[in-house]
This record gives structure tokens, sequence and C-alpha cells, in this order.
């Protein structure tokens, strides 16, 4: 029996240390971060109550934005923006007016995302020419004037009101290209 128990003892010995080794190397870890999680996401910069413009004075074009946070993440390079409008101005284009509850801004401004409650009026209050579009999700690309969406859009004109899946607007030329599933409806007024 004693043989047994001396042959037993090292063999315990080790398996004891080798579990405390594996404890300890457990213990002394750092933390590993968990990803694809907002948790430990935090942002650089975080501004409220903020406006700016941007002019481009060789094409006379001016864009103008109020928001009521910014938040800027300077690993991603990437700008979050809360309750966002945005104004574009033009030489012989419409104004173009967009709001969102929410805009995430990548490549320096050459990619925005709108995000809830996007609306997007193109030409001014009174005028015959308006244009009203509500969805809840566009990607401007402004440098081009593209508008882009995949989702269902609500676009409305004097009487006129069409539904459809998904819509390329080109404010250059003034042309909407509606993806798919369109249906359109006129109710004339009783004037």
């Amino acid at each position: 029996m004693s043989d047994r128990l001396r042959l037993k003892s090292p063999l315990i010995f080790l398996i004891l240390l080798g579990a405390l080794t594996f404890w300890l190397d457990r213990v002394t870890r750092p933390p590993e971060q968990i990803k694809d999680s907002d948790l430990n996401r935090n942002p650089d910069y975080i501004v409220e109550n903020l406006s700016g413009i941007r002019m481009d004075y060789a094409r006379e074009i001016e864009r103008k934005f109020t928001a009521e946070k910014l938040f800027y993440y300077l690993d991603e390079k990437v700008t979050e923006l809360e309750h966002i409008n945005f104004t574009n101005t033009e030489p012989e284009k419409p104004l173009i007016r967009m709001f969102a509850d929410r805009a995430v801004v990548k490549s320096k401004g050459q990619d925005i995302y709108l995000m809830g409650n996007v609306t997007a009026v193109r030409g001014m209050d009174g005028e015959k020419s308006k244009i009203t579009l509500t969805t809840n999700f566009l990607h401007l690309i402004p440098d081009e004037s593209l508008i882009k969406t995949d989702q269902p859009v609500t676009i409305s004109r004097f009487n006129t009101i069409v539904n459809a899946n998904g819509l390329e607007f080109n404010n250059r030329i003034g042309m909407i290209e509606l993806l798919s599933d369109v249906r359109a409806v006129n109710k004339k007024s009783n004037r």
C-alpha cells in the first residue's frame, strides 16, 4: 500500500502543480475586450448643440448642418450625430434640406448615412416643384449629389404620392430612379 502511495504522490503533485499554474495564468491575464459590443465604445469627443458650414467657393456650393449632439470616434474615424438637419445650396439647383434622428459620417464627409425618421425636401416651401421624400434610411454622397436607399420610401409632390422600395436620386440632373414595388396615387383637388 505504501508503494502505491509513493508512486501516486509525484503524480498528484504534478496534477496539483499543473492546476495551480493554469489557475494563476487565468487570474493574472488582463480581461479581454468583448467584441461586437458598445460597452467599451467611448467617443473621443462629444459636442452638444452645434452647427457648421462647409463651403466650396470654386463651385459656389454651401452645405450647412445643425445637430443636438456629435460623437467622434478617433480610432474608427467616424462621426455620429443626433437630431440632424442638413441644407445644401448650389447655383441653379433647387435647395435640398434633410432631417433625421441620427447620422453617421464616414470618409471625411464623402459618405453620410441618415437613419430614423428621415425627411428630404427638394425645393423651397411654396414652390410648385417642391418634392418631399420620407424613409428610415438614406445614403448621401454629397460630392456626387447622389442619394440612395434600399428601404421603403414615400415621395410626395402636389397631389401625387408615390411609394417604392429603394431609390437613387441624382440632384445634379434632377432624376429620381425608383427601384421596385412602385405605387402612385394622384388625389385631385376640389378647387
